[in-house]
């Protein structure tokens, strides 16, 4: 076996940085999401009219982005929302948090902060205990990315 010199060797890592480096991130984009609600709803079309989605039009810092969201239910042992997706079709993941509800609770609201890397869509999946499903997006254009952006 050869020894390599300190000089050979700094070389192969300053290529294998480089190239790490010039790599970049992934982001997930629209197709990805699309398949994600798709895996949600199993292809169902949602209705927008029954979530009230609360995000800023504009984040100056991509870190800490509030959404909040409100699902009109009445949340009864027959017709409750069983679960909450948050989406985002700009980050590393799209998955940014799921919420799971019960009638028990009586309301279904929260809100919560995300990062988000750069402007991009957010989505809002709710499933709903009758195997329905409810959907709102919004974008949010961002400033000054959160996620190394």
């Amino acid at each position: 076996m050869k020894a390599i010199s300190r000089r050979q060797a700094l070389a192969y890592l300053g290529a294998a940085g480089a190239s790490v480096a010039l790599s970049g991130v992934a982001f997930a984009g629209p197709a990805e999401v699309a398949a994600r609600i798709n895996d949600i709803a199993g292809g169902a079309a949602g209705d927008d009219a029954l979530i009230l989605l609360d995000l800023p039009e504009i984040a100056e810092n991509g870190n800490a982005v509030k959404v909040a969201f409100d699902i009109d239910s009445p949340m009864t042992a027959d017709n409750y929302v069983k679960a909450v997706h948050i989406l985002a079709d700009g980050n590393p993941e799209p998955d940014v948090a799921t919420f799971n509800f019960s009638p028990a609770m009586g309301a279904c609201y929260a809100s919560t902060r995300m990062r988000l890397s750069k402007t991009q869509n957010v989505h809002v999946i709710a499933s709903f205990s009758d195997g329905s499903f409810g959907s709102a997006s919004a974008t949010v254009k961002v400033t000054i990315g959160g996620c190394g952006g």
